[in-house]
């Protein structure tokens, strides 16, 4: 990818996805990126400035299941609901319950903007269901090096499952490129310097 970052305000992010949001309620963005690139960080800032907005994340449908098969109950079981309007109280499915894992997703109703954030959030199978379409970019030894913290601190599986994860995850890169098919590039690493109380660093796509 060929980049010109620049440092815009947050609120400038905030803007675009206003900016394509139309009359459609509520607007749905994707806030895609490999694993440890920040995708999480950026999703929580932008419900932070967006009204009536909320963070859906793909961990919470797919816990221990293969990295990306939450996709069949986001586009049929979850958006319908949220499309409508609705308050979601999405249960476990059978395999949630199989591994201990109990309660519930939980939305509110009559959202205006639905950030679902995650590793292949925008994958081919969903990519239909967004409005707009955010590429988190993070430099791949800046990702290992928080990988490897997240790891020793126990946030992620043990290193057996944390190796077949990223393998998953590498496949899914390699053949479906999701940058080219994001509209806006967000900078997750750590050499740029700006505010990440007030700032945020983007690009326009400009080819592969």
């Amino acid at each position: 990818m060929n980049l010109g970052w620049r440092v815009v305000l947050l609120t400038d992010l905030a803007d675009r996805v206003v900016e394509v949001s139309g009359t459609r309620r509520p607007t749905v963005v994707a806030v895609n990126g490999h694993s440890s690139s920040g995708k999480t960080t950026l999703a929580g800032r932008l419900v932070d400035v967006l009204p009536d907005a909320a963070v859906l994340h793909t961990d919470d449908l797919a816990r221990d299941q293969g990295v990306f098969a939450w996709d069949v109950l986001l586009r049929d079981e979850v958006l319908p609901v949220v499309r409508a309007g609705e308050p979601l109280n999405y249960p476990p499915p059978p395999w949630w319950q199989a591994r201990g894992r109990t309660g519930s997703v939980t939305l509110p109703g009559s959202l205006r903007y639905l950030v679902v954030e995650g590793v292949g959030a925008s994958q081919a199978s969903v990519r239909d269901a967004y409005d707009l379409v955010i590429w988190v970019e993070t430099d791949e030894p800046t990702r290992l090096t928080r990988d490897l913290l997240r790891l020793a601190a126990g946030e992620m599986a043990s290193p057996g499952a944390y190796a077949g994860w990223m393998a998953e995850e590498n496949a899914y890169t390699t053949h479906e490129r999701p940058w080219e098919h994001a509209d806006l590039l967000v900078y997750g690493g750590e050499s740029i310097a700006y505010d990440p109380a007030t700032e945020v660093v983007t690009s326009d796509v400009s080819g592969g």
